[in-house]
């Protein structure tokens, strides 16, 4: 459904990508079952925004040869500074180049290949409906899901985020830790197939007043510990707003190492490229 046709068409999607990785150099140019990252990246975003309606797409980045290839693709592109530390200030950074700024800002991580459109979409659509500063996404463990992330959790402690949610969605926190601990599992396995774990899908939808403040605003102490910057808006009041949403069990958050690189490569090979050439 598209947006009601009286909201301004300045809703924006911004993708920030960045050459320079410490784990994986150059990732957006690299190429993913024939296609480049940034290149699947910015096709679900413009799917996306062609579904929400009223919103444009722009790469961010720092780096010309990303600027280069974002034009061979067609997408506008915001050169940004090198220095800024976090896809969330390139992403502002990006959008206070606009001629006129946009009311919403959708931050899509430009080593996120596998994020549906609807997703995205559906941010914006509840963005715009709703009175909350900022939006994201997250989706309920089955036991499985559950057992595999724990698992996951013994050789890579801080990838993988968990959240809870009040019975309104609104947020109540983020960990890297799994959260909330649980007494008598076996009692809840046997009652329902769905944990009651709620993980992140490390994507967010922001006001522009919200991302102003974030940019600005100096990392909060929960946000330094957990290395988690949704943490600043929770420490500074801001409503933050989690939507339920569905995702495929292949989904990867993201790329950041050539073990990622692989497994989306094999992920693909398992159940078929959402990208087909």
């Amino acid at each position: 459904m598209d947006a009601p046709s009286d909201l301004p068409a300045n809703d924006l999607i911004v993708v920030p990508a960045r050459y320079g990785s410490s784990r994986l150099p150059g990732k957006p140019l690299m190429a993913l079952a024939g296609r480049s990252i940034l290149e699947r990246v910015v096709a679900n975003a413009q799917a996306a925004a062609a579904e929400a309606g009223h919103c444009a797409v722009m790469v961010a980045t720092d780096d010309s040869r990303i600027a280069d290839h974002a034009a061979s693709l067609g997408v506008d592109c915001a050169m940004t500074a090198a220095e800024l530390d976090s896809g969330t200030v390139r992403a502002h950074a990006a959008a206070r180049q606009m001629p006129i700024p946009p009311a919403r800002v959708v931050n899509l991580q430009g080593d996120a290949p596998f994020i549906p459109p609807s997703i995205i979409a559906g941010m914006l659509r509840h963005l715009r409906d709703t009175r909350a500063d900022v939006i994201t996404p997250v989706f309920q463990l089955g036991w499985d899901r559950l057992d595999r992330l724990r698992e996951h959790k013994h050789s890579a402690p801080f990838s993988g985020t968990t959240c809870i949610r009040a019975g309104d969605g609104r947020a109540l926190w983020f960990s890297k830790t799994i959260i909330p601990a649980l007494r008598n599992e076996t009692a809840l396995r046997a009652a329902s197939p769905m944990s009651p774990v709620w993980q992140h899908l490390g994507i967010y939808g922001y006001t522009i007043g919200a991302l102003d403040w974030c940019a600005t605003a100096p990392p909060s102490h929960y946000e330094t510990l957990e290395s988690l910057e949704q943490l600043r808006f929770l420490e500074g009041g801001w409503h933050v707003q989690t939507i339920a949403v569905e995702v495929p069990e292949h989904l990867l958050s993201g790329i950041d190492t050539p073990q990622d690189l692989a497994r989306a490569e094999e992920a693909i090979t398992r159940f078929g490229d959402p990208f087909p050439a």
